[in-house]
This record gives C-alpha cells, sequence and structure tokens, in this order.
C-alpha cells in the first residue's frame, strides 16, 4: 500500500511557527471555520478527530487526519 495515498490532509487546518518565535511557542493553529467544520463533521468518531501535526520533506508543517486504531483486544473468551 502506497502510504502517500493513505494520507487524508485536514482540510481547513494550518500550522506554522515564525522563525522569531520565542523558544516557548510551539507553534500557530490557524483553522478556516467553513473548511473546518465541514472536514470534523465528515471525520468524527465517537465525537473526535484526531488529527497529527507532521514535517513535510521540504520543511513545512501540515496536518493529517490521524487514521490509526486500536485492534480489538482478545480474551480467553475468545476461544
Amino acid at each position: 500500500t502506497n502510504k502517500m495515498a493513505d494520507k487524508i490532509f485536514a482540510d481547513g487546518f494550518s500550522w506554522k511557527r515564525r522563525d522569531d518565535a520565542p523558544e516557548f511557542v510551539i507553534g500557530n493553529l490557524s483553522c478556516k471555520v467553513e473548511d473546518a467544520t465541514k472536514f470534523l463533521t465528515e471525520n468524527a468518531k465517537n465525537g473526535w478527530v484526531n488529527m497529527n501535526v507532521l514535517m513535510s520533506k521540504n520543511g513545512k508543517p501540515y496536518i493529517e487526519l490521524d487514521t490509526w486504531e486500536a485492534k480489538a483486544k482478545t480474551t480467553d473468551e475468545d476461544y
């Protein structure tokens, strides 16, 4: 499976860090309300949307949908 094809970019969300920001400032998150609301509504699971802030190969941060899901635990009763 091509990992790039699996990426779902978080529409309406932007992450930046100013070069002159103080060390304690990790970055700035901006949301375009209309796009972000649509993205959140379409991707919500149990009322939550998980996203990852990642760094592209060209050094720019981006946000994508975190699609990781825990595997169901098996118990002795399942056998």
